[in-house]
């Protein structure tokens, strides 16, 4: 069994991509992909720590992360983005079964762009006809509302009881994502592998600005995202500058609330 690294109080995953997806697959339960700006709210959001907490797989998706903990302390934590995740979950067979994946997006047009993207890759793989798949998508796919505190989702959850998806890929944006696939699994008769992982399928379907891999390899995503958005993503990054004396600080235990 691959590794964990314990870094302020969370326990990432040592293996690659491939073996995160077969074991959430094989276990279900709760996959989380903090981001550097998320992960500094460990400090200042009550249900965001507690999700994490509780999530059964987390991924090192921070390229900031990996490096301050290679800095401090000369141990290296392999990175498995939300992005590399994605990929390699669309390409498992348990998500190609009808039925098999649920996907919760933010917006309409999130939705829609999210249908092409998945009527596209069918006509390529040939697995089915287009249209077939099209329709079937079209039902998998749930707009979230705006969610308030605590994060609850009575409509989604008889939806995800009444379908009972092997997979739950919720793609609504960090600190929020996390706490409704905790609601989810703490209601549920059964365990789907839930995967929180942000804007990542954005980037594949174009609803958020693509990333090359290349780019996605050598941790330079953000500087795209704030290309892209800068009002919206320079202050989100910029946030993040408070997390290399967390690590130093604390190391692999996890920081008390309040901490600045």
């Amino acid at each position: 069994m691959p590794p964990r690294h314990r870094i302020l109080g969370i326990d990432f995953f040592g293996g690659t991509s491939r073996e995160a997806v077969e074991e959430i697959t094989r276990t279900g339960g709760l996959l989380v992909a903090p981001a550097a700006p998320s992960l500094i709210n460990l400090c200042r959001d009550a249900d965001y720590r507690r999700a994490l907490l509780a999530s059964d797989l987390a991924i090192a998706d921070s390229g900031f992360m990996v490096l301050l903990w290679k800095f401090f302390t000369g141990e290296r934590v392999p990175r498995i983005s939300g992005l590399e995740h994605v990929k390699r979950l669309l390409e498992h067979q348990s998500v190609r079964q009808p039925g098999a994946a649920l996907w919760v997006v933010a917006t309409e047009a999130s939705r829609e762009k999210l249908l092409d993207f998945l009527a596209l890759r069918e006509r390529t793989l040939q697995d089915q006809s287009p249209r077939s798949q099209l329709l079937a998508a079209a039902e998998s796919v749930y707009i979230a509302p705006k969610y308030g505190r605590p994060v609850e989702d009575e409509p989604l959850l008889q939806v995800v009881r009444q379908r009972r998806p092997r997979h739950i890929v919720i793609a609504i944006g960090g600190g929020i994502q996390d706490k409704l696939g905790q609601y989810l699994l703490e209601r549920l008769d059964y365990r789907p592998a839930v995967h929180c992982i942000g804007a990542a399928l954005g980037f594949l379907t174009g609803d958020q600005v693509r990333i090359p891999d290349w780019a996605d390899k050598y941790y330079a995503g953000w500087f795209f995202r704030s290309l892209a958005q800068p009002t919206v993503f320079i202050p989100r990054f910029w946030s993040a500058r408070k997390l290399p004396w967390l690590i130093a600080r604390y190391r692999e235990k996890l920081p008390p609330m309040g901490e600045q």
